[in-house]
């Protein structure tokens, strides 16, 4: 039903029923996003997230009957764009979507020339730069390090922020991708796995940082 109506409105749908199958179809045609569901056969939709987004970058977004909080937290933890319980609308399922291919096609090819970089907007983000047009992290030397639509939100929300105490409740709203993070350790798994990519020790991480009871400030190297 869902292939057979996104198929409708314009997309190339292809279904497959295992992690094997996926790993196949995906080996003879790369996908823009896959659609994922938790209960599978031979192997769970959480340990296919895992392994896809260890070696890429295709956006994630899982449709499950699985709505516990738990189930959620862990599926964004690991890296997906969305979560959606079933059953839902298709509409907003299409609506998604397209937000999510939005963000990811609308990236330019990185630009490294003198008068490109005079015109991206970089906010530094210790080890690394924050690059608000590009959608993607830049190192020093250049090199480009992808990140998901909900982490891109999250730090653009900080770098509007910077050395302000940001409540959970305010990061929901301020990077929620349409209101869909509903579970307020969602946020907290998010900055994880932030820290991993922007933290020199993510361990003691320098650039967010935790303020007890209160939730996170982002301590920006380019404000005195």
């Amino acid at each position: 039903m869902v292939a057979e109506y996104l198929g409708g409105h314009g997309y190339a749908v292809r279904a497959v029923g295992t992690g094997s199958a996926l790993d196949a179809s995906l080996a003879e045609e790369p996908a823009d996003l896959i659609l994922l569901d938790l209960n599978l056969p031979e192997e769970n939709g959480l340990s296919i997230a895992r392994r896809l987004k260890s070696s890429g970058t295709t956006a994630i977004v899982f449709l499950t009957g699985a709505g516990e909080a738990t189930d959620r937290i862990v599926g964004l933890e690991i890296g997906a764009d969305d979560y959606l319980v079933k059953p839902c609308d298709l509409r907003e399922l299409k609506a998604r979507i397209g937000a999510i291919l939005r963000r990811n096609q609308s990236t330019p090819p990185f630009q490294t020339s003198a008068a490109g970089n005079a015109k991206r907007r970089l906010v530094a983000f210790g080890k690394v730069a924050l690059d608000l047009d590009n959608h993607c992290l830049v190192t020093s030397d250049g090199e480009i390090r992808h990140l998901t639509a909900s982490e891109h939100t999250l730090l653009a929300a900080f770098a509007h922020h910077p050395n302000r105490i940001l409540s959970r409740d305010h990061l929901l709203e301020l990077g929620s991708n349409g209101g869909n993070d509903a579970y307020d350790r969602s946020i907290d798994s998010r900055i994880k796995r932030i820290r991993k990519k922007i933290e020199i020790n993510p361990a003691k991480p320098q650039i967010i940082k935790t303020v007890r009871s209160r939730g996170y400030i982002f301590l920006s190297p380019d404000t005195p």
